[in-house]
């Protein structure tokens, strides 16, 4: 939980983020700057229900705490300047950092990267997409599968200048079908490590305890089976999964 003046001290928003898709806000509450993206701003979809990509996004934190690895920034539901919402603090990220890049594949470094896929610029120029090699992108791809996340962007990594990645924007998790779209595809087939494992079997734990109650009140119970579903498949498989089912495996765009 966040502490209380993070729920109840003003909310003063301070910018508005014009690339995102959904109303999104800068803001501060006391000395924390904030993301603040109000229920009422979300444009609705075909394939979720209105109105809760908020919950999700809160949902997604919860599931990430339980695995331990701080994979998504503080989240919380609370009243803002456009009513209920989701808050996130702000990370501030290394500019001279990219986890997720665009190259020409003439350019794709020996080692460290992993390559997802090839296409063609708007030159023509062939082109490929790549991705750290790294144990905290690894977590990442994890957590995608467990939570469905059906928007993992290039832009949605945030690379840290102490090495570590967060993740953002997570309002389209925890669908009760299969919706798995991301980048982090590099590992496709690689056996999972005991400590990614040990993070699987925490949420399935929880989903019986303190988690489950909590996701209670954001998710629906097929949700949460969905969610119970995928974890023990994982685990089971014991490997990050291919692309499944006839929808792309990759968002778009990419960033």
């Amino acid at each position: 939980m966040p502490a209380p003046d993070l729920v109840t001290a003003e909310l003063t928003l301070t910018g508005r983020i014009t690339t995102a898709s959904n109303a999104t806000f800068l803001g501060s509450i006391g000395g924390a700057v904030v993301v603040y993206k109000p229920i009422a701003g979300e444009k609705p979809l075909w394939d979720f229900p209105d109105g809760t990509l908020a919950q999700r996004e809160v949902a997604a934190y919860l599931v990430s705490e339980v695995f331990g690895w701080n994979i998504v920034p503080q989240t919380w539901l609370r009243d803002g300047p456009f009513g209920e919402g989701m808050v996130q603090l702000w990370q501030e990220t290394d500019p001279d950092q990219n986890a997720v890049d665009l190259v020409a594949t003439d350019d794709v470094p020996e080692a460290g990267w992993k390559q997802v896929l090839e296409g063609r610029d708007d030159t023509g120029r062939v082109i490929a997409l790549i991705h750290e090699d790294s144990p905290a992108l690894r977590r990442m791809a994890v957590f995608d599968v467990v939570v469905n996340n059906a928007d993992r962007k290039g832009n949605h990594i945030l690379a840290m200048s102490d090495g570590h990645r967060h993740g953002v924007d997570h309002g389209l998790t925890f669908h009760s079908d299969h919706k798995l779209r991301t980048v982090l595809w590099g590992w496709l087939g690689d056996s999972l490590t005991a400590e990614e494992l040990d993070g699987i079997d925490r949420v399935s734990d929880e989903l019986n305890g303190e988690l489950g109650r909590t996701l209670a009140d954001l998710l629906t119970a097929e949700e949460i089976s969905a969610l119970a579903a995928r974890c023990t498949r994982l685990r089971s498989a014991g490997q990050f999964p291919a692309p499944n089912g006839e929808m792309s495996a990759v968002p778009w765009p990419l960033f």
